[in-house]
């Protein structure tokens, strides 16, 4: 990664360094963001001891962060064009870092539940990134190749992180079993230096747009993405039969009609709804969606069937937990590979077309998973194509957010699409969880007395994730062909 980091920064100093020069710093940054991502993983059973919970509590951590995450992107987004994309991503990291040892330290659940929610604002960094690196390069007339050649190194970067975090987790964890404080300080003491790499390495975007935060439509918005994913939260942890939890999500979808109205009524509105119109636009958002369900929402459920005993209930792979780990990191090493790829095919074909095959590669690796899924090779094959497909998707969206966006816009723009996948994997979790407890449908059963989920509902999942990944590439096929060109008009 670093030498390939080397060949482009190389080729592109010599016509200007204002956007390259910043990117191995913020590669610093996604390679922290991707430690907070894997580092805790391994540590999970360990933490729901320390803190004297069930291993089903665990859930609302997740939860909690999704509902945090998908809350404060679009905000600080919208911020990074206001004020700059540099000063809101200092103090997404400040957050995140006093969120991080506040992990480390907390002494209850709740605290730790407060604290662990909070470092839902690092999802905002790669939006934030990517319209910076946007914004100092706008003039030159390979601008938006240029993003998506650094946004695939970004990925990366977070790629390699999940995999650093996960090893380190593990190793330390496992090296530290009565330490638990002393284990959680490493990501915390990562962010913390994230935030001087940042402070001393990354300069400020140069188009900022001044103004007021759209405080009616902040709140309109906050109601509306609250609701929808307590709603889905609720029902995914009680169950599709509580009552209130389907109102939550009614109320939270009402609420985003008195907000769209607003929105297309204010002069400097907080999400441009127009711009949401356009057809260069809305594919990419309702992708961003789609995705979100396979991205977020699919890892779980590939873990418990990997674990599950296939001599207690017929179908699962026995495996053991180092197994799993080997699983996964061989989809992390797949969306790896597909960050990278994607700046590289882009010149080949144009970055709409790679955006529909990412999206068909997704579709592809889980739809496999009907007829292939009985062995430890087939899984490994399947999770390697979802996997390519998917880096290519998370260095792609918001790229091409940023290239479908006015210049003072490109922070909202790219936020939204993290803001929408969030939302799209708090809807897989939800239906994901109803499908593996055998609450959807009254075929579900997985026999008497077994606590493993029905192989009906790992169809389901999987059928979920690759439809949803064939819809985002339809949509894709509606956008004009020319979006996201290589080239740009100077603004």
């Amino acid at each position: 990664m670093a030498s390939l980091h080397r060949g482009i920064a190389g080729r592109n100093l010599r016509a200007g360094p204002t956007a390259t020069a910043i990117v191995g710093f913020l590669v610093l940054v996604e390679l922290t963001s991707g430690i907070l991502q894997g580092y805790y993983t391994p540590l999970l059973t360990d933490i729901a001891r320390f803190l004297g919970i069930h291993d089903a509590d665990v859930n609302w951590f997740e939860a909690a962060q999704l509902m945090v995450s998908a809350l404060v992107v679009p905000v600080l987004a919208k911020m990074g064009d206001m004020i700059g994309h540099r000063k809101v991503l200092l103090v997404s990291t400040a957050l995140t870092a006093a969120a991080s040892w506040g992990v480390a330290f907390a002494p209850n659940f709740w605290l730790f539940l407060l604290a662990w929610a909070l470092q839902g604002f690092y999802v905002v960094w790669l939006p934030l990134e990517i319209a910076l690196i946007y914004s100092r390069s706008h003039k030159r007339p390979d601008g938006a190749a240029l993003t998506r050649k650094s946004a695939g190194i970004l990925v990366a970067g977070l790629e390699f992180g999940v995999i650093v975090g996960a090893l380190a987790g593990g190793f330390i964890g496992g090296a530290l079993p009565d330490k638990l404080w002393l284990t959680l300080m490493i990501p915390a003491i990562a962010v913390t230096l994230c935030f001087f790499v940042i402070l001393f390495g990354v300069p400020e975007s140069e188009n900022r747009t001044g103004g007021r935060l759209d405080l009616m439509g902040l709140t309109l918005l906050s109601t509306g993405l609250l609701l929808i994913t307590a709603g889905l939260t609720f029902m995914r942890i009680n169950g599709p039969g509580t009552w209130w939890a389907w109102a939550a999500v009614v109320l939270g979808i009402a609420a985003l009609v008195p907000f769209t109205r607003h929105e297309l009524g204010h002069h400097d509105p907080l999400i441009d709804i127009r711009l949401l119109r356009q057809p260069s636009m809305w594919p990419v958002q309702l992708t961003a969606f789609l995705f979100g369900v396979s991205v977020l929402g699919a890892q779980a459920p590939l873990s418990t069937f990997a674990r599950t005993d296939p001599g207690e209930v017929g179908y699962g792979l026995g495996a053991s937990s180092s197994l799993v780990s080997i699983l996964i990191g061989v989809y992390v090493l797949g969306m790896l590979v597909g960050a990278l790829l994607y700046p590289v095919i882009t010149r080949w074909t144009t970055p709409r077309i790679t955006l529909m095959g990412a999206a068909f590669l997704v579709a592809v690796g889980y739809l496999l998973f009907l007829p292939f899924h009985d062995s430890m090779l087939q899984v490994l094959v399947n999770m390697a194509i979802a996997g390519i497909g998917s880096g290519a998707l998370v260095a792609a969206l918001p790229s091409a957010a940023a290239a479908a966006a006015p210049l003072t816009q490109t922070g909202m723009a790219t936020g939204l699409t993290n803001a929408t996948k969030t939302v799209g994997g708090a809807f897989a979790s939800c239906v994901f969880g109803i499908a593996l407890a055998g609450q959807a449908l009254g075929s579900l059963t997985s026999g008497a007395g077994s606590t493993a989920a029905p192989l009906e509902g790992y169809m389901l999942v999987w059928t979920i994730c690759g439809v949803t990944a064939l819809a985002a590439a339809v949509a894709l096929y509606f956008v004009p062909k020319l979006a996201f060109s290589p080239t740009l008009p100077v603004t």
